[in-house]
């Protein structure tokens, strides 16, 4: 860094020869003025009002300009007459703690650097004294000709100097403050606090111009005679607020939204039920298969009943109470049960196929056949020997067909 004043600090009887350097730097994009006509710069020369001529630095001086317009001419050595006593010194008047400080009088930022090596002990000693005080000093200085108010503090390990105003260039703020009947309710208060809290703390160092940056970008398209598109502008408000509440409501769920957070904590959801995929079909396929199985139900009864009819006669060979020839008889007699259920079961089959009007027919139909098959079978147990059998079998096949 090029530093811009060489001096002393003077603390007491300590002097600490420093060196002032620019703390901060200007970014922002300058322009030229030109003739829109050829493209000419458009410069400012010094003319003289009464001659009309052009005159060069060193032709030109210092006067102060009074009330009336009258001009009083000022030169350097009538500066240099005057005592300054902080012409090459930052004197230390006293210490106050940093809340002291009004931010309002906060004006330039400069480094101080060590101007040789003996001035490296007393400036540390300066620089941890002012660190573990907690406190800022106020001192007087000179520079650019005229006396300023500073402030000195420690940045990291290094001691800054903050240029102050004044007190008396401080403007009181009268006639600023809106108008005092304005109430403030708790409510708005609150939506206001969540507000600040769901923006939290900024991060300074993040914080760029975007500004320059597009100005910067424009520049580099015009000077690579690329097309510029202009970007839509959001239109300004009213700069009105109509509902004071619902912007503040809507402030803080934009913000929250933005953050990645969660709708505003004030509403509450309601909670429906939502049956899943899965479950609807579980309870649709249910449905669908009772009523398949209603729809079956006569048939499976009809195809039970000549299964029953023609299986009847297995459990009553088992009965240990039958004889070994009415078994076999029995057995003998199993084939000729079985074709007459199969002549009986294949009209059954061929009525299935039909519309579903004579399905209802066909069903009926079947239910009465099968009384005559089982008295069929019955007879033909009966003349083999088998007795009471038959009865007992075709109770048995009741009981399964009404249950």
């Amino acid at each position: 860094m090029r530093s811009i004043w060489n001096g002393a600090i003077s603390f007491g009887l300590v002097s600490i020869p420093v060196k002032l350097m620019n703390a901060t730097e200007n970014h922002s994009i300058s322009f030229r003025q030109i003739h829109l006509a050829d493209g000419g710069r458009i410069r400012y020369r010094k003319v003289c009002e009464l001659d009309e001529q052009e005159v060069s630095s060193a032709e030109t001086g210092k006067a102060y300009e009074d009330a009336d317009g009258t001009v009083i001419p000022i030169t350097d050595e009538d500066l240099a007459s005057l005592p300054l006593p902080t012409a090459k010194t930052i004197e230390i008047e006293g210490f106050v703690p940093a809340s002291a400080v009004d931010t309002l009088q906060l004006d330039s930022a400069y480094y101080l650097a060590v101007n040789g090596v003996p001035a490296a002990k007393p400036y540390a000693l300066l620089r941890e004294a002012l660190r573990r005080s907690e406190k800022v000093a106020v001192a007087k200085y000179a520079l650019r000709g005229r006396e300023r108010l500073g402030m000195l503090r420690v940045i990291d390990d290094v001691i800054a100097l903050h240029g102050l105003l004044w007190p008396d260039e401080i403007r009181a703020p009268e006639g600023v403050a809106p108008d005092s009947n304005v109430k403030v309710r708790d409510a708005e208060l609150d939506l206001a606090d969540a507000l600040m809290n769901t923006l939290g703390e900024a991060d300074l160092d993040t914080l760029h111009d975007d500004y320059r940056e597009a100005v910067e970008e424009l520049v580099a398209a015009k000077a690579a005679g690329e097309p510029v598109e202009p970007e839509g502008e959001e239109e300004p408000g009213e700069g009105k607020v109509i509902d004071l509440m619902a912007a503040l409501e809507n402030s803080v769920r934009a913000a929250k939204e933005s953050h990645g957070g969660q709708e505003d904590d004030g509403e509450v959801a309601e909670v429906h039920p939502i049956s899943s995929g899965k479950a609807s079909a579980k309870r649709g396929g249910g449905t669908r298969k009772k009523a398949a199985e209603a729809s079956r139900g006569t048939d499976g009864k009809r195809a039970a009943q000549g299964k029953e009819t023609a299986a009847g006669e297995k459990p009553a060979a088992k009965k240990p109470a039958a004889k070994k020839t009415a078994a076999k008889k029995t057995a003998a007699k199993k084939p000729a049960a079985k074709k007459t259920a199969s002549k009986e079961t294949a009209p059954e089959k061929k009525a299935l196929e039909k519309s579903a009007s004579k399905k209802a027919a066909s069903r009926k139909s079947p239910a009465k056949k099968a009384p005559a098959g089982k008295r069929a079978a019955g007879k033909k147990t009966a003349s083999g020997g088998r007795g009471d059998t038959s009865g007992s079998s075709s109770r048995q096949t009741r009981k399964r067909t009404s249950a």
